[in-house]
């Protein structure tokens, strides 16, 4: 069993990490996939840009001609005239965003920011100008990580053109700047939803495995009280056989005195094995909400008084004593009076069992109010117990491991049914302990007046 658990738990892990390793391969290709999409987009964005600057180029030169046709010989220097008609010297820094902005928007890439600038003189000149550019232009043209700028085309005329071979040479520099964070808000639904999958199959893993640990554990616990509950049976059935055997011997027969010793015998271990019944049923009862409380006012001193005088008999046998603390000023709540002497009873019987065999038992009881509650302490000088049974020790069916010794007897339920009733009467209990120098159980319960 122990392989085959091991054995699911590699493979479901091993398939969990391929799928979150195709996950993120599948969103890197993704994300590249759509990236290369936009920087195509931004090209085709730049050329039309360039096309829509080269045609109006064309047209403030062909509008000069026309106005200096008269006068095309006769003005010294008209050919250079014609060379300084540039974009960057046209038009102004708001027309030439505009006409970007509009190309863009045309794209679906309106929320895409630019900068630009007018280049004049060409890439062989070695007098190359910038005729204008926008405010930003040299700090996203040298930030290659998080723009994008294509590749340079120049504002050329159309061929056969009247600026044809008179016009000086221009480019325009196109910049990206937020591209990336533009793919990536195209793409943030795809991208939550594909985490989305990855965390509900981590969950599903993560539930899968805890089940897993849950049945191995609730086996365990299973078997445990099956072994512990065989134990406890055992011995006392054991005994009624023999007290039966010895009460058909003929001598037993005719003496009262050893009829009415044996008689006695069965009748403790039956009301024995009818008491542990009884804890089994009671825990039943309080899983399925089924246990009946019958809450009227309770004076706690006077049950923990009760208690500890049946337990008197005991204490002494074991050369031990029961110290009485009980300070608090105000001592009624509103409880099951069966089930809260239960609770009291099983807290000190569980310092009796677990008392230390060669030290005489010192138990404390005692008492105080906080605003609106009374705090119940229990104290003993036992064999006290590790961080991880303090953990456990409320679970249903758990018991610290002796070995096969079983010289502490029980089924594990008597702190959980301490658990249940507390919680049963909006109360609290919990535990402070030291290995090897003895526990403190911490029980608290509302006031009847509060």
């Amino acid at each position: 069993m122990k392989k085959l658990f091991s054995s699911i738990t590699v493979l479901i892990t091993l398939s969990l990490i391929g799928i979150i390793v195709m996950q993120i391969s599948w969103l890197k290709n993704l994300i590249a996939l759509r990236e290369e999409q936009v920087k195509q987009s931004i090209d085709k964005v730049y050329g039309n840009v360039v096309d829509e600057f080269s045609h109006l180029r064309d047209q403030y030169i062909n509008n000069a001609a026309t106005d200096d046709y008269n006068n095309l010989f006769s003005q010294r220097g008209f050919f250079d005239n014609y060379r300084s008609i540039t974009i960057g010297s046209k038009l102004s820094s708001d027309e030439i965003e505009k006409i970007i902005q509009r190309e863009l928007e045309k794209a679906g890439l309106e929320k895409m920011k630019f900068e630009y600038a007018f280049m004049s003189g060409g890439w062989t000149s070695k007098n190359i100008n910038i005729d204008k550019q926008s405010p930003d232009f040299f700090m996203a043209s040298n930030d290659s990580l998080r723009s994008y700028m294509p590749s340079i085309i120049p504002i050329l005329p159309k061929s056969g053109s009247a600026s044809e071979n008179i016009t000086k040479e221009e480019s325009l520099i196109f910049v990206v700047t937020n591209w990336k964070t533009f793919v990536k808000k195209a793409l943030i639904g795809k991208i939550m939803l594909a985490v989305l999958f990855t965390l509900v199959i981590v969950a599903a893993f993560y539930l899968t495995v805890y089940t897993m640990l849950r049945q191995k554990k609730l086996g365990e616990i299973k078997n445990d009280f099956i072994n512990n509950m065989t134990h406890e049976f055992k011995t006392p059935i054991a005994t009624i056989s023999l007290a039966v055997d010895a009460l058909k011997n003929e001598k037993v027969i005719g003496d009262p005195e050893k009829l009415n010793y044996f008689s006695a015998i069965i009748k403790e271990e039956n009301h024995r094995m009818n008491k542990q019944v009884e804890t089994i049923l009671k825990a039943s009862q309080f899983e399925k909400r089924e246990a009946e409380i019958d809450f009227k006012p309770l004076h706690v001193h006077e049950v923990i008084e009760n208690v500890v005088d049946n337990f008197q008999l005991q204490l002494h046998d074991k050369s031990g004593d029961a110290e009485l603390k009980l300070a608090a000023s105000i001592d009624r709540i509103n409880a099951d009076e069966v089930h809260f002497t239960n609770l009291v009873n099983n807290l000190i019987d569980n310092a009796v069992k677990y008392s230390k065999g060669n030290v005489p038992i010192q138990v404390k009881i005692s008492t105080s109010n906080t605003a609106n509650s009374i705090v119940i302490k229990f104290e003993d000088n036992g064999i006290g117990m590790s961080r991880e049974t303090q953990k456990r020790i409320f679970e249903k069916f758990y018991r610290a491991h002796t070995g096969n010794l079983h010289n502490v007897k029980g089924f594990g339920l008597g702190l959980n049914y301490v658990k249940s009733v507390a919680d049963s009467h909006n109360g609290s209990v919990k535990v402070d302990s030291v290995l090897g120098k003895g526990s403190v159980f911490t029980v608290e319960f509302p006031l009847l007046n509060s």
